[in-house]
């Protein structure tokens, strides 16, 4: 690869490109499973699987489900939570050559059968709980192949299923996951032609559209995403030695950032995959206090504030017991990275896409930091900063222009939809829809999505800093800035503001609070509190969430 600027800032292990093995995704688990076969691959509420017990548990059920059907390119729809039932699923459907349809459980009806229907999806692996919802939509839809679980199957041991009290009907394509295991002896690999680019999973977004899309990823896109996010945190991870290595495994698998960061570094770095299915932060706090040292917890930026504000974060000493804290899925507070710093927590904020396998950006770990810059591109990967017109010109250092980037991370297009993915990727070059500015040692700093960009009364106003500022009012535990209508300035500027506990504020104090930090155009003129905000599955606020609503409230 060229030499980049960027490179200069590499740790001193990170290389600059990286000879990515041609194997499929599935095969990076092998890896553990034959090198330490007896250690804990998973924890599920204090109950332990080994990479061998799980070698078998995915085997069995790979070959239960080829006998029922599934073939290579068939999509398979996991529809579960962290759980050790979504691994053996997602290795099982990837070992037959069939494609995994990432669905997150809270989906509705109608997410769910859009899904089904733009996937012509064939088999379905699900829960017990979410079965009033999708049992219906599968039979309009027509899924031939249903399998359920109990999550809490595999709490107190495996292997034997609690879910026979279900009321399903095998002749109408129902099947209990673990009786299916439990009736195949068969461990043997299914003998399935791979190539790096055959596809591999479906990762639904909404891109810069809002409309659901498919980002299609191709079994190279895994490889190269699990070996480039490995070798960037290896400063800190090789310390630890494998045998001790764990992660803290509460980012959603359904969610590429937990899919890749989690799962897949756990299988390449042979780590405990501590699995947790929801965020609440207590249990979080009891897992950290229970473990010695967990080596790597990738989060999103609300799961940080929580644990960091935690009232036992002090008495756990998070500096001693968190290897590494990694932060993506959107930008850091100033305040919050500070915070982190101060605690003496080895830290990196990174950026990416589900288009990009997770990846793209990301700070180095030992090397220099620079405060509100998501860092610089990870091997492999060019970036540049283009013009948000023409979406061409390269734009100038310090002048905000899109973010595009190329590399093995980027997708292969968007399932079944050529014209989304002709607009997306040109020229191999993956527009993401960011607006960023670079400085002269080639670290880039997100200003914000296009799409999310005010203009008012002409001036172009970039939300995220004013949410910037937002953060640093003593009283503000969260928020988040957007443009709604207004008559004469076309658009302008509302706050949406959750508060610390026991703190109260008025709508004045904090205007009067922006006013002395920004420029008045840039000032909210609106402000609303709230007990809490709009969050994807990973956490992320969803300012778009809060803007429709605005809309809505202007067509009234």
């Amino acid at each position: 690869m060229v030499e980049k600027p960027w490179h200069a800032h590499y740790d001193y292990n990170v290389p600059a490109s990286i000879r990515y093995p041609r194997i499929p995704a599935q095969s990076i688990f092998q890896l553990p499973a034959g090198t330490f076969p007896d250690k804990a691959a998973l924890n599920f509420f204090g109950t332990e699987m080994t990479f061998w017990q799980l070698r078998e548990q995915m085997l069995r059920m790979t070959n239960a489900l080829g006998k029922l059907g599934v073939r290579k390119g068939d999509r398979v729809g996991i529809h579960l939570p962290n759980c050790p039932q979504f691994v053996i699923a997602y290795l099982s459907t990837l070992s037959l050559g069939a494609i995994v349809v990432n669905m997150n459980p809270l989906y509705t009806a109608e997410e769910i059968r859009f899904i089904m229907e733009s996937t012509q999806m064939e088999t379905l692996i699900t829960f017990d709980m979410v079965l009033p919802v999708v049992r219906p939509v599968a039979k309009e839809v027509g899924i031939k192949l249903k399998v359920v679980t109990k999550v809490t199957d595999y709490i107190n041991g495996f292997g034997v299923s609690t879910a026979r009290d279900l009321d399903l009907n095998e002749e109408e394509g129902w099947h209990h996951f673990s009786e299916l295991i439990e009736g195949t002896s068969e461990t043997t690999l299914p003998r399935i032609p791979f190539s790096p680019q055959d596809p591999a999973m479906i990762q639904f977004t909404g891109g810069t559209t809002g409309i659901p899309k498919g980002a299609l990823l191709t079994h190279a896109n895994i490889v190269a995403a699990t070996f480039q996010c490995s070798l960037w945190g290896g400063p800190t991870i090789s310390i630890t030695p494998p045998e001790r290595r764990t992660v803290l495994s509460v980012l959603p698998y359904f969610h590429v950032y937990g899919n890749i960061v989690a799962m897949n570094w756990s299988f390449f770095n042979c780590a405990t995959q501590i699995l947790v299915p929801r965020f609440n932060i207590d249990e979080i706090m009891g897992i950290i206090a229970n473990f010695e040292s967990i080596t790597f917890f990738p989060a999103v930026p609300t799961m940080i504030t929580a644990v960091i504000n935690h009232q036992k974060a002090q008495e756990l000493n998070l500096a001693k017991r968190l290897g590494l804290l990694n932060s993506g899925a959107a930008p850091m507070p100033v305040e919050l990275i500070e915070k982190v710093q101060d605690m003496g927590i080895y830290f990196s904020e990174g950026y990416g896409l589900s288009e990009s396998t997770s990846l793209g950006i990301s700070n180095p770990i030992l090397g220099m930091k620079k405060t509100g810059s998501i860092g610089i591109p990870f091997p492999d990967n060019d970036v540049r900063l283009v013009d948000i017109e023409n979406g061409v010109d390269e734009v100038k250092p310090g002048d905000p222009g899109e973010i595009v980037m190329k590399g093995p991370l980027i997708m292969k297009g968007y399932w079944n939809n050529p014209e989304e993915s002709a607009g997306q990727l040109r020229d191999g070059w993956l527009h993401t829809g960011d607006i960023g500015q670079t400085d002269e040692d080639g670290y880039i700093f997100i200003v914000d999505r296009k799409k999310d960009m005010i203009i008012a009364g002409g001036f172009n106003i970039y939300p995220r800093e004013i949410d910037e500022v937002l953060y640093q009012h003593p009283k503000v535990s969260e928020a988040v800035s957007v443009g709604v209508p207004d008559e004469y300035r076309g658009e302008t500027v509302k706050a949406f503001v959750v508060l610390r506990p026991g703190q109260a504020a008025t709508e004045q104090e904090i205007i009067a609070f922006c006013k002395e930090k920004l420029a008045p155009y840039k000032v909210p003129k609106l402000v609303e509190f709230r007990d809490g905000l709009p969050k994807s599955a990973v956490g992320k606020i969803l300012r778009k969430i809060l803007r429709q609503e605005e809309m809505e409230k202007s067509k009234r």
